[in-house]
């Protein structure tokens, strides 16, 4: 009977890399782990450490070999840029961390190692072991100690076998073997064999970009009728149909630094006093046509004004995404952002609203609205830029899954990427067209729509339809508007009940002595 050979961490060296990964999000708890915190899903964060640890590319202490028990990252350099919630996707994701590498340990190392003079349970950097770095983002950053190579001669025997080692072709295939042990929708899509110094996931992006997808109708139109009456009685925006235009006007007011406390849930354990975000970019963009054809919805009857969808020679349900470019957000940020533009997309808000909630000296409090749902937000991509460049170019070198040499196989492959997301994409589809000729057939069944009548419309009348994002709109009676609901309680407040009600005399108090015996609170909640 053949018996596994016990895996030895301290024969191996170590390199630190970054990693990209995209994962669609419905079915996880959002990316975060957080210690003994069990989720109804699991998190995006769990399933990495347990193929990293499975994978033997990473071997903290007291970690299974099968990846189960307590996540801890200590050792491993870790680091992430975004924090997305439950249900929200990611496309762009980027992790950095320590990892086992291919190239050969120099002979005194390894001889050390294999004397037993260290305890290697890390991944942490081996004594005189050869590293990869690319320069600073940040000039003004140091070369760690760590990261510095020792001197080295070509003709040194000792690190004769290390020099001759390629980076990149003679490494383990990181993204195909991590892509193997995932599940198909965590997928790694690219690495960085060379971070640069000082490089951290988190404090090296500069920008982190989103998008939001909806659908032009946002739920379904009512046919026009004599008996049928729309619920938007104070504007003539036909329900279930978008002013795309008064959306792009809001979006545009976003642009720039701004103080975002109205449009975030605030958390008390974080103790944020700092609100102000910067944003690059934001408009609501058109995406590329993938939804099948719905012929009803063409019709003239289901139609609204020609000043709200265009030219309706040929109308069908279209996709568009408000898109925003910032350089970090707060929590739930950009569900609050867009659950104020559908607002004004239904024509229940005019687009200045958002210049009022963005106004935190005249409105210091939050609104009590609802925010988006959570499945249609992406985190689409992070961007790590030198610090000195207005443009914001990204800086790193991302080598994609395939483009390794001799590895094109990992990408269109009969097990490569594509295959999978294939797969995924498959599978998502044929529901998307099932349920899509369902509806079509259904609106071409029975009477013509003129001959419709029912009692039951003019109880419908007396709800306004709202949509937040979800696949149906809520009705929730007399629409109030935003700046005449009920208000919530102050950033300021919000910190204070917090600190008090963890015994401490106020939020000063938790500041100076809190953080020493608390979970260090971050001020980058993102989405």
């Amino acid at each position: 009977m053949r018996t596994e050979k016990a895996f030895d961490p301290s024969r191996y060296s170590t390199r630190l890399i970054a990693l990209k990964l995209a994962y669609l999000g419905k079915g996880y708890n959002g990316f975060e782990h957080h210690v003994n915190n069990r989720t109804p899903l699991p998190t995006v964060e769990e399933k990495l450490w347990q193929v990293l640890v499975k994978a033997r590319l990473i071997f903290p202490k007291g970690a299974s070999l099968d990846g189960s028990g307590e996540i801890n990252w200590e050792g491993c350099e870790y680091s992430k840029c975004g924090r997305t919630d439950k249900g929200v996707s990611a496309f762009g994701q980027v992790i950095g961390l320590r990892v086992r590498s291919n190239r050969p340990l120099p002979m005194h190392t390894a001889a050390e190692a294999k004397d037993g003079t260290d305890d290697f349970r890390h991944t942490m950097p081996r004594d005189g072991a050869l590293e990869m770095a690319s320069p600073a983002l940040r000039p003004s950053i140091q070369e760690s100690r760590s990261r510095v190579p020792p001197e080295l001669s070509i003709d040194d025997p000792e690190f004769e076998e290390p020099l001759n080692f390629d980076p990149i072709a003679d490494e383990l295939p990181y993204c195909h073997l991590l892509n193997r042990l995932l599940p198909p929708d965590i997928r790694i899509l690219a690495w960085c064999p060379s971070p640069p110094l000082g490089f951290s996931a988190r404090f090296s992006c500069k920008e982190r970009q989103y998008k939001y997808f909806f659908t032009q109708p946002a739920f379904a139109p009512l046919p026009e009728n004599p008996s049928i009456k729309g619920t938007n009685k104070n504007t003539n925006i036909k329900d279930g149909w978008l002013d795309i235009e008064a959306m792009r006007e809001a979006a545009s007011y976003f642009v720039g630094s701004h103080d975002f406390r109205n449009f975030c849930k605030i958390d008390g354990s974080k103790q944020i006093t700092n609100f102000e975000r910067t944003m690059f970019f934001a408009d609501i963009l058109e995406v590329e046509d993938t939804t099948p054809v719905l012929d009803f919805v063409g019709k003239k009857e289901f139609l609204p004004a020609a000043s709200i969808t265009g030219p309706s020679e040929h109308i069908s349900p279209k996709v568009y995404t408000f898109t925003l470019h910032g350089s970090a957000f707060l929590w739930h940020q950009v569900r609050c952002m867009v659950s104020i533009l559908f607002l004004v997309g239904q024509g229940l808000e005019k687009p200045t609203i958002i210049k009022e909630l963005l106004d935190v000296e005249k409105n210091p409090s939050r609104p009590a609205y609802e925010m988006a749902q959570d499945a249609p937000l992406v985190l689409w991509d992070c961007i790590f830029p030198h610090e000195d460049d207005a443009s914001r170019e990204n800086a790193i070198q991302w080598l994609h899954v395939g483009d390794e040499p001799g590895r094109g196989d990992t990408k269109w492959g009969s097990t490569g990427l594509m295959e999978d997301l294939w797969k995924v994409w498959r599978e998502r589809k044929i529901d998307e067209v099932l349920a899509s000729n369902l509806l079509g057939a259904v609106a071409k069944q029975g009477g013509a729509i003129e001959d419709l009548t029912s009692d039951h419309w003019a109880k419908v009348v007396k709800s306004q339809k709202v949509f937040d994002g979800n696949n149906k709109p809520k009705l929730t009676g007399h629409y109030t508007p935003v700046m005449k609901k009920p208000l919530m309680d102050t950033a300021q407040v919000i910190n204070e009940k917090y600190a008090v009600r963890k015994g401490f005399e106020d939020s000063a108090d938790l500041k100076v002595q809190g953080f020493r015996r608390m979970n260090k609170p971050s001020d980058n909640a993102d989405e």
